[in-house]
């Protein structure tokens, strides 16, 4: 089992800034994709920011310029920084990760407990 462990979130006025961690921890033989994905009140959830292995990323167009998604592969740990942050980016922001069990070839999808970004006006 694969545990996915987000902090860094809270609350923030426009235009500051807030920086997010995610940290896979447990049987984990490598890590693929890992991505964050934001919902907020009555919407479904979206992906934000996604990197791939290689390094190789992509973000939603509302949060490009503005966010940057990277990862430390020795550390299985993704973050996720907001700069120039906007009312409209408030909601839950959630951590995935697509995981190779060890000694397999078999890939499954982890999701974290999400945590709340609140930007105010």
């Amino acid at each position: 089992q694969v545990q996915l462990v987000e902090s860094g979130g809270g609350l923030v006025q426009a235009g500051g800034s807030l920086r997010l961690s995610c940290a896979a921890s447990g049987s984990i033989g490598s890590i693929n994709t890992m991505a964050w994905y934001r919902q907020a009140p009555g919407n479904q959830r979206e992906l934000v920011a996604r990197i791939i292995g290689s390094g190789n990323t992509n973000y939603a167009d509302s949060v490009k310029g503005r966010f940057t998604i990277s990862r430390d592969n020795a550390k299985n740990t993704v973050y996720l920084q907001m700069n120039s942050l906007k009312p409209e980016d408030t909601g839950v922001y959630s951590c995935n990760a697509v995981v190779r069990t060890p000694y397999t070839s078999y890939f499954a999808n982890y999701w974290g407990q999400g945590t709340q970004v609140t930007v105010s006006s």
